[in-house]
């Protein structure tokens, strides 16, 4: 592994001596792909854009996620920022890479998350895109367009992730391949939307079996913490360190998300067939800003068992502010005629 950690290390160093102009991008692309936007970004507008993509975006981004997780307490990939000092191969000849001010992450590096959570999850908004280009045109480049547009992306995303030092080259390539491959295996697998109950205990299941999991590992003896205390160790700057890179933080988003499916299932929604296009899109942009607002507004503790409280909550709140109070808001705004049913 150290021939191509080392080699890794050179090719971060190859980018980092690029134009300045690119670091700016490199670091726009890794902070826009953090796998948060799916669930805050992505899930509200790809479902009013369709309701089933926008659930199987949701869907297949937690589940790719919590399975990213369990990958990394299995794999045990280093991280670049840590390695090239705890490994002490280059004393003698020092490389030209440095952090960036980015949050250092604390979790384990193998397969990259960015890569495999964006690529599984953008899969079934991809292929929604490509049959709507389908049906409205015969050009074979605009049939494309989605899937190039997704290719160019999971490139510039694995680039990021290696020019600030949060992966090696196989660990993005391991990512882009394994969120494709989900993406492309859990799409025809989505659950239905009015299926509250299995929402429900899939939340619980994703929760306690990662803390089964956890306490398995360390009774058996393993140091599955050992990312944390590198991480800590060798952040450029301790302000970097922060509770949402670590790897329970994205059980409990994960478990919280699947908890919101299940509020919103449980919940009467108007037909959004009766509302006009730029109604949807209000819907859109209300659910983003309102997704957004919660995370701004709830506060952010400092202890651990706290945080992860925290994220649980915001993360279930979301899926039932997207796809239960946002339309039955816009829809009383709107004043369809008739009297509105539920779907």
């Amino acid at each position: 592994m150290d021939v191509l950690h080392t080699a890794g290390i050179h090719f971060a160093e190859v980018l980092q001596s690029g134009p300045p102009w690119l670091e700016k991008f490199w670091l726009s692309v890794t902070s826009l792909a953090d796998p948060k936007s799916i669930f805050t970004v992505c899930f509200p507008l790809a479902y009013f854009l369709d309701r089933k993509v926008g659930v199987s975006v949701l869907w297949i981004g937690l589940v790719s996620e919590w399975l990213n997780v369990i990958f990394k307490w299995f794999l045990f990939g280093e991280r670049p920022f840590w390695w090239v000092h705890e490994s002490g191969l280059f004393k003698e000849q020092p490389v030209s890479v440095h952090q960036f001010p980015v949050p250092c992450e604390t979790g384990p590096g193998s397969p990259s998350g960015h890569c495999m959570i964006t690529g599984a999850a953008l899969w079934p908004l991809v292929t929604a895109l490509t049959a709507l280009a389908s049906r409205h045109s015969r050009s074979v480049a605009v049939k494309l367009a989605p899937f190039a547009a997704y290719t160019l992306l999971q490139l510039a995303v694995g680039l990021s992730r290696v020019f600030v030092l949060a992966h090696f080259p196989h660990q993005v390539v391991g990512g882009i391949l394994a969120g494709a491959a989900l993406g492309w295996g859990l799409q025809a697998r989505t659950p239905a939307t009015h299926t509250p109950a299995f929402f429900a205990c899939t939340s619980l299941g994703l929760l306690l079996s990662a803390v089964a999991l956890h306490r398995l590992m360390i009774a058996a003896g393993t140091d599955i913490d050992w990312s944390i205390r590198l991480a800590t160790q060798w952040c450029a700057n301790p302000a970097w360190l922060r509770f949402d890179t670590r790897p329970f933080t994205s059980v409990c988003r994960d478990a919280g998300s699947a908890l919101g499916l299940a509020l919103a299932a449980g919940s009467p929604r108007p037909r959004r067939e009766r509302l006009a296009r730029w109604h949807r899109a209000a819907c859109a942009a209300l659910a983003v800003a309102a997704v957004h607002g919660l995370h701004c507004v709830l506060p952010q503790p400092g202890d651990a068992a706290l945080w992860y409280g925290a994220s649980f909550l915001k993360y279930a709140a979301g899926p039932w502010l997207v796809a239960a109070l946002v339309p039955r808001l816009v829809f009383a705004l709107a004043r369809p005629q008739g009297s509105p049913r539920s779907e």
